[in-house]
């Protein structure tokens, strides 16, 4: 049998940042391992589940700590996935677990689910639903984070889909909460919906998608400006593409263009596919899961419009957008633009103008800035 100390102290969280202060594996993904040791141990092979398991730790720890085969994994972030195909290979673990979308596949009968919380309660919600739809009666879910990132209102998200919520002690900054008794359930509440009246558009959400259902500020700020947005670009991507509302727009507004949405959550890509069809522009926009496009091509895009994340994870970290500037210089064709949206503390205009090419901030409000970065013939 495999040590699990030997597994957990040779986790890399490539091809996601990697930093100094960011982790494959922490605290609660050890706690989380140990609260539910027995009850893995009962269940037995093809009956566990592990969703959003970061970098691999509670799949390839429970795997390795209880012989475990047949383990259902989903992971909403693709980088996530691929962190755990890597490691998996590195610990020879590879046959151990199967990749699942949210749903049946990964939860018909299964008695034990281990869940790395996100922070989006909407997430939360989609995910605890599905698993009192399809679940074992007898189920134990034991979801856990650091106790900086749990709220109360998690607790009560939670006892919507099981009759009992216990939290464990905690440790570590760590806990981990115990639902149990899963309730019966009604007509399926996601992907929710929403009419955007004054752009036109309907938004389709699941619960892990970037903001929901609604425009967040941000991107409404950048909507603002898509009349100027390169005119004669034919070929146009929606970096991190959420619930695809740019893309959307850009697709409705100019019907002579191409646009590809790339998103690396599952969530956001079907939520993209779902705003698109609503919006009668499905056969016209290409969603892909993907890592800040690493699969597009060299030079094929004219047009990138960005809403870039400030977040790794739950840790604030610059790393992701900085991936999103350097994958764009590569793509844009000489001349293309990249227009985005941030937070104007971040100040990136030094980071795009290196990667990209030259950068101008073309708006500003209390909170957002927006800048065109072209790239040159030489970036």
């Amino acid at each position: 049998m495999v040590e699990v100390e030997d597994v957990l102290s040779r986790l890399r969280r490539y091809p996601d940042v990697e930093a100094v202060n960011l982790y494959a594996v922490d605290a609660a993904d050890r706690l989380l391992l140990d609260e539910a040791a027995e009850a893995l141990a009962a269940a037995g092979d093809d009956r566990v589940a592990v969703i959003d398991d970061g970098y691999g730790a509670l799949t390839l720890g429970a795997a390795a700590a209880h012989d475990l085969r047949g383990l259902r994994v989903h992971q909403d972030l693709l980088t996530g996935e691929l962190a755990l195909a890597n490691n998996a290979r590195q610990v020879g673990l590879t046959d151990r677990y199967t990749v699942c979308e949210l749903g049946e596949r990964l939860l018909a009968d299964v008695r034990v689910v281990l869940w790395r919380l996100p922070r989006a309660l909407s997430g939360i919600a989609e995910t605890a639903d599905a698993i009192a739809r399809y679940a074992a009666p007898e189920v134990r879910v034991y979801a856990g984070g650091r106790d900086k990132y749990l709220t109360p209102a998690m607790n009560a998200v939670l006892a919507e889909s099981f009759g009992a919520v216990q939290a464990s002690r905690g440790r570590q900054k760590s806990r981990v909460l115990l639902a149990t008794d899963p309730k019966p359930v009604g007509e399926l509440r996601f992907p929710l919906r929403n009419r955007l009246d004054d752009h036109d558009l309907e938004v389709v959400a699941h619960g892990a998608a970037f903001s929901g259902s609604r425009l967040d500020i941000g991107t409404r700020f950048l909507l603002d400006y898509l009349k100027r947005m390169k005119p004669d670009a034919r070929d146009a991507i929606d970096l991190g593409c959420g619930t695809g509302i740019l893309a959307v727009a850009l697709a409705k507004a100019r019907p002579g263009i191409r646009v590809t949405a790339t998103d690396q959550s599952a969530a956001a890509v079907a939520s993209t596919r779902a705003t698109a069809a609503a919006n009668d522009v499905a056969d016209r926009i290409t969603v892909l899961r993907d890592d800040a496009m690493s699969s597009a091509p060299d030079n094929s895009a004219d047009l990138v419009v960005c809403n870039p994340p400030f977040h790794v994870g739950a840790a604030v970290h610059t790393g992701s957008a900085i991936k999103m500037f350097s994958e764009t210089g590569r793509v844009l064709r000489p001349g293309g633009e990249l227009w985005t949206v941030y937070n104007t503390h971040l100040n990136y205009r030094g980071v795009m103008e290196r990667l990209v090419g030259k950068t101008e901030v073309i708006g500003r409000n209390r909170k957002f800035t927006v800048t065109r970065s072209v790239r040159g013939l030489h970036t």
